[in-house]
């Protein structure tokens, strides 16, 4: 009797790792890795915050390195369905720089669709309807140790505007955009997430 308890701890052991799926299956379900949120200061580096260029410079992040890292140390806080983190701007009108994000899903064909915002400290809270890969990459760590990154690239991203409000949808590998407000031109109502 004292053998079955072992034996289904040993059964757990075994299964326990098929059970809890790759970290991209994570990311697809509800964009976390080990149960916590991406950080959503990587949409500030992959250009939310760069109004002045029309691409992303940045279109790649290995969002395992980023949580917990110093460079997106700012806490993360969760409000009405978003995500944020926020750092003080003493020379801003706010006081305050914030980026955040709200996940809508995956598309059947996996890639991964956010809707993120920037606000530069003023009176302004820019919306981007982002489209992302995740995709798995070997590399070295700091100690020439084989390494397992999770690289989220920028596929498509489309502006839908200043403190815009709407909501953003998934059905198969589409994306509908039902605007309520937006100052931006031209927002689509329906795009193609797709691989180039």
């Amino acid at each position: 009797m004292r053998r079955l308890p072992l034996v289904a701890a040993a059964l757990f052991a075994l299964v326990a790792p098929a059970l809890a799926g790759s970290p991209l299956d994570e990311l697809k379900r509800s964009f976390t890795l080990d149960g916590k949120p991406i950080p959503p200061e990587i949409f500030r580096d992959m250009g939310d915050a760069d109004l002045a260029d029309s691409e992303p410079v940045l279109v790649t992040v290995d969002a395992r390195a980023a949580i917990g890292s110093n460079r997106y140390g700012d806490p993360i806080v969760r409000r009405a369905g978003w995500i944020a983190q926020s750092h003080p701007a003493d020379k801003t009108l706010a006081g305050v720089e914030e980026t955040g994000y709200r996940f809508i899903g995956a598309t059947k064909s996996g890639l991964l669709v956010v809707i993120a915002y920037y606000s530069g400290g003023g009176s302004g809270a820019f919306n981007t309807l982002h489209v992302l890969e995740a995709k798995l990459a070997r590399a070295f760590d700091s100690d020439g140790k084989v390494y397992e990154r999770v690289c989220l690239t920028m596929l498509r991203s489309v502006v839908l505007g200043d403190r815009w409000d709407g909501e953003a949808t998934i059905a198969g590998d589409s994306i509908r955009i039902a605007t309520k407000k937006t100052p931006a031109p031209a927002v689509p109502s329906e795009i193609e997430a797709a691989r180039p």
